[in-house]
């Protein structure tokens, strides 16, 4: 594809500033125009990578000053189209910042590049007795992370990149660079524009820098795998740890198609039942004492004897498998494609919907697993999809909505963790209502008027 006379002139202006670290090859242009999710890809017109955020904000300024939109991209792991590039532009790749700039070990922080990934991280952190806790499953970037707000397993007990973030570097829209937080722990001074940039993906600005939370390497650490007869039993085990108040630092659900997928991936022999992974973290009298409470509770609701791994090789080898569960599932059905979504509901409502999504996916004839960080009320389902047909992706849809809107009805959300993106516009009214989405479309546009930062995101058109 030949590209536009001012493409080609933006990115020799571009090349002013970063040199041969500008790209207009096709094939680097596709790979920045797609994600992991189900969208289809929108190359953007030009890729750089930048190597600090002063020449972030050369490559805004240019872009302001061209018109042209400009998209951020960390790791491509994103699920809801946020890197896809609708209406052309630059795509700016952050793979060259990844520079852990510092680690306080009494403060129990750092601040890192915002290419830096969290397994970058957690490698460097190893030798000092820390470790980051966000873990969305895939090796994402610190930025990317902040931008789109994610959780993972360890949500339950550590929080979600809200929590966790302390300050942030941004490079606005027309080129300005702020800083935002500090390292105190707590601040009174002013609006949280640190919570503003965290889960706008991208949409108000591009983060450069991060300061992040840190936490002490625990003296035990017990992962168990759990089967149970039903879905009902696996679900109140759940709500009733999270009620108790038992400190569990993860608990996963898989239902028994996702166990399915994930014995044949991985060739594991787990009974085709409903199941939890479990991780308990604490002291050896406090780990034993949690996994005896959930024992407990798992025996009252069906559940079978726990599996442990306990030793960190053991327990990588579990995590693994439940990390693995996107690919297990597109393994089931070779040639086809995987379109994941997810939801977040109140613990109290839980059951139901899960319940429901399971009788509606049966109802749909779709192959479609659940897999959950059950602990906060987040779960994904992921559809299994040959992509030409195009009956069974008016199926998918359909379904992708009623389950949308289900969780919207139990006073839930959209996306627990995987953002709005492309994918999840049309519901932010249906979840806020009118005025509150003008509020943010205002925001918008106050830090960027010509809409030039991510456009097509969030905001329907």
């Amino acid at each position: 594809m030949v590209l536009p006379a001012e493409s080609t002139a933006l990115a020799d202006r571009l090349q002013e500033v970063l040199g041969d670290r500008v790209s207009i090859n096709p094939s680097v242009r596709e790979q920045h125009g797609r994600d992991e999710g189900y969208h289809a890809a929108q190359s953007p017109d030009v890729v750089v990578f930048p190597q600090s955020t002063e020449e972030v904000s050369a490559v805004v300024g240019i872009c302001a000053a061209h018109r042209k939109p400009i998209i951020p991209f960390g790791a491509g792991t994103s699920l809801e189209g946020q890197v896809v590039a609708s209406r052309g532009g630059v795509c700016i790749d952050m793979s060259n910042m990844r520079h852990i700039l510092y680690v306080n070990s009494q403060d129990l922080d750092c601040r890192v590049e915002a290419g830096v990934t969290r397994r970058q991280l957690n490698d460097h952190l190893r030798d000092k007795g820390l470790f980051f806790p966000v873990d969305p499953g895939a090796d994402a970037t610190l930025g990317g992370m902040a931008s789109t707000r994610a959780s993972g397993t360890n949500a339950v007990r550590y929080g979600t990149m809200r929590e966790n973030v302390l300050g942030l570097t941004v490079v606005l829209a027309d080129g300005r660079i702020i800083r935002t937080g500090g390292r105190a722990r707590k601040s009174a001074a002013g609006y949280d524009l640190t919570r503003l940039f965290v889960g706008a993906e991208g949409t108000l600005g591009i983060i450069t820098e991060l300061g992040v939370r840190l936490y002490g390497r625990l003296e035990a650490v017990s992962a168990a795998v759990c089967s149970f007869g039903d879905l009902v039993g696996a679900i109140d085990t759940v709500i009733e740890t999270i009620q108790m108040g038992v400190p569990v630092a993860r608990i996963e659900l898989l239902d028994e198609v996702q166990i399915d997928a994930v014995n044949r991936y991985a060739d594991l022999n787990y009974p085709l039942s409903p199941t939890l992974f479990l991780e308990f973290h604490g002291t050896e009298a406090s780990v034993r004492e949690q996994a005896e409470s959930v024992g407990a509770l798992a025996a009252e609701h069906g559940g079978g004897d726990f599996r442990w791994a306990r030793n960190e090789e053991d327990r990588q080898q579990l995590w693994r498998a439940r990390h693995d569960a996107a690919y297990a599932c597109k393994a089931l059905r070779p040639g086809c494609e995987i379109w994941p979504t997810d939801v977040c509901v109140p613990i109290s409502r839980l059951a139901e919907c899960l319940i429901e999504t399971r009788r509606d996916i049966e109802r749909s004839g779709l192959t479609a697993p659940i897999v959950g960080h059950v602990g906060d009320g987040n779960f994904h389902v992921v559809m299994v999809l040959d992509a030409s047909d195009a009956h069974e992706m008016r199926r998918a849809q359909a379904f992708s909505d009623r389950l949308t809107r289900r969780a919207l009805a139990m006073d839930g959300t959209c996306t627990g963790e995987h953002g709005v993106g492309a994918g999840k516009r049309e519901y932010l009214l249906a979840e806020f209502g009118t005025d509150t989405v003008a509020v943010m479309a205002a925001i918008k546009r106050g830090l960027d008027p010509d809409d030039l930062m991510n456009p097509g995101k969030i905001f329907l058109d």
